[in-house]
Order: structure tokens, then C-alpha cells, then sequence
């Protein structure tokens, strides 16, 4: 696929194309399903911008490439193109596993804060949990991937412990909720 154009004066009336050419309102819970993961993707980019530890910036190249793949399934209605998988949901709970066995274990809730990393990792996790019940929405109403809906849980899950990881690797004490 190549872009050689990017407006096309198409979306002017309010209404977008899935990827089968169909045409639906903008503001439909498809779209806007499409829309929190695009913004996930690009919150996942600010993250990558600040330099997170190796074992966390390798996994969120990747993660952002599996966001693609998952909006390109939620535009394809009635598809399963087996862009996103169980092995995908597999690798996060691997690497969560992974960065949670060097953590020590959380007894209180902690506060969504520390280094510019932390901070937006807490925020990337937000977007994550917005996407995923936006994802929820749509599934109400129209069929779609259930794996879809359980990356996103897991994907959340994994921000929340590279979060609590890049803390632990920079020195910082986590902040406990001060009941």
C-alpha cells in the first residue's frame, strides 16, 4: 500500500471507510473502537520517546505493530484475519510475568506517578482500559474477535507492571494510596 495522497475529501460528510470500502459514520462504535486504539498506538510512541529500559521499549516496537493489526480487524467486519493472536496474548503474559518476578509484591494500590517514563506508561495504560471498553461497546451491539477484547486486558496489565518495572530500574519509591 502506498499513500500518495493524504486528503481526499471523501470523509467531509462524516463518514469513513472500513477497509471492505463500506461507508459508516465517524462516530460510530466501530470508529471510534479504531480511534482509542490509534490513540493507544500513539501514546505508546510518546512512551518510546523518553527511552524506557531495553526489555520495555523492545516489547512496545512491537506492541505498537500489533495495535496496527488490531484496528486493521476491528475495520474488517464479519473478517478474522488472524492478524492478532493467542501467541500475541501469550508474549504479554510472559513478559508481565517476566518484569513482575524482580518486583516486590504490592499490598496497598500505588499511585499512577514517578519519572516522565512512569507517568506516561500509567497514562498509555488509561488509554488502554478506554480502548478496551470501547471495544466492549461495539461488542454489543456487533460481532467481533474476542481475542481482541483479551489482548487489550492483558496489554493493559503489561503497561501497569512496566510501569512499576521502569520505577524499580530508575530508583524511584513507589507512592502508596493514602487512604
Amino acid at each position: 500500500m502506498r499513500i500518495t495522497k493524504v486528503y481526499t475529501k471523501t470523509g467531509d460528510d462524516g463518514t469513513t471507510s472500513l477497509s471492505d470500502g463500506s461507508r459508516i459514520k465517524k462516530n460510530s462504535l466501530r470508529i471510534i473502537s479504531i480511534g482509542s486504539v490509534d490513540e493507544l498506538n500513539a501514546s505508546l510512541g510518546m512512551v518510546l520517546s523518553t527511552r524506557p529500559v531495553e526489555i520495555i521499549s523492545k516489547l512496545l516496537r512491537k506492541i505498537q505493530n500489533d495495535l496496527f493489526n488490531l484496528g486493521g480487524e476491528i475495520s474488517t467486519k464479519d473478517l478474522n484475519l488472524k492478524l492478532v493472536s493467542i501467541d500475541d496474548i501469550k508474549l504479554l503474559e510472559e513478559s508481565i510475568d517476566e518484569l513482575n518476578s524482580d518486583l516486590p509484591a504490592l499490598k496497598e494500590f500505588i499511585m499512577p506517578r514517578g519519572t516522565d517514563i512512569v507517568s506516561r506508561l500509567h497514562f498509555s495504560r488509561t488509554i488502554c482500559r478506554r480502548a478496551e471498553v470501547d471495544l466492549v461497546n461495539l461488542s454489543q451491539i456487533e460481532k467481533i474477535n474476542s481475542i481482541h477484547l483479551t489482548y487489550l486486558n492483558r496489554l493493559s496489565d503489561y503497561l501497569f507492571v512496566s510501569a512499576r518495572y521502569q520505577n524499580n530500574y530508575d530508583e524511584n519509591n513507589e507512592i502508596f494510596w493514602d487512604k
